[in-house]
């Protein structure tokens, strides 16, 4: 199972970074959002995916699933929704303002 979800975060990954070196500012954000996704995925499976085993019930045993991993990943995805948010409404009012989303023309020249 864990091999099948470092090939997922690796996609992810791939993808993630392929995306971010588009021009357009909405891919960029897409790309961002995928790359925390990937982050997600990945301290999850670091954790070790334990399926079997229900959150500290057998502590004398060792057979828990550690439930820190989990609460940093609820955090994460709280504070990359929030980033995200913030993104999306920049870019829109970036759109607004400049009528293009296209990060090459919203560079400007060199000579000013």
């Amino acid at each position: 199972m864990e091999i099948l979800m470092f090939i997922v975060i690796g996609v992810l990954f791939a993808v993630g970074t392929y995306m971010l070196l588009n021009r357009s500012l909405l891919r960029v954000i897409i790309a961002i959002m995928m790359l925390s996704h990937g982050v997600h995925l990945l301290i999850l499976t670091m954790a070790g995916l334990n399926a079997d085993a229900p959150p500290l019930e057998h502590m004398a045993d060792g057979g828990y699933t550690d439930p820190l991993p989990q609460a940093l990943i609820l955090t994460a995805i709280v504070i990359s929704f929030g980033i995200t948010a913030f993104l999306v409404v920049l870019g829109y009012r970036t759109y607004k303002v400049h009528k293009t989303d296209d990060l090459e023309k919203l560079r400007g020249a060199a000579d000013e």
